[in-house]
């Protein structure tokens, strides 16, 4: 994907997309379309429209975001070290355009234990 400046951001995405994937922000605990969808689908970047999360690996995380036990690809996303906030996280970014998703954490069901905890504003969705 060819680099978008963030005027070129402001435009594509709404104002609320925008705090999320390009400031960094965090919607609403509970208020996500996304949160308890549980259709058959694949979830893709709002950003970029990449495919990142299949309705395979989703769950009630019981968090207030929608929750995934892994992505669809592993370079699909990026993990990065977020000691925002005064918390030590992994934050998952969209490996193509940057767009911050939401973070991972290690409570999630086993085998692999991975919760991603998904910030609905990041993602659309196309049904099978």
């Amino acid at each position: 994907m060819l680099p978008i400046t963030e005027e070129e951001w402001k435009k594509k995405l709404t104002e609320d997309q925008f705090y999320v994937l390009r400031e960094k922000g965090t919607e609403r605990a509970f208020t996500g379309v996304y949160d308890a969808h549980f259709e058959k689908g694949v979830y893709s970047c709002s950003g970029c429209g990449i495919e990142l999360f299949s309705s395979e690996g989703k769950f009630d995380g019981h968090c207030g975001w929608p929750a995934f036990s892994e992505p669809v690809e592993s370079e699909k996303v990026n993990l990065v070290k977020d000691q925002s906030h005064g918390m030590i996280r992994v934050e998952v970014t969209c490996a193509n355009c940057g767009g911050h998703l939401g973070h991972v954490f290690n409570d999630g069901p086993l085998p692999k234990g991975y919760r991603y905890c998904i910030n609905s504003i990041s993602l659309d969705f196309k049904k099978a």
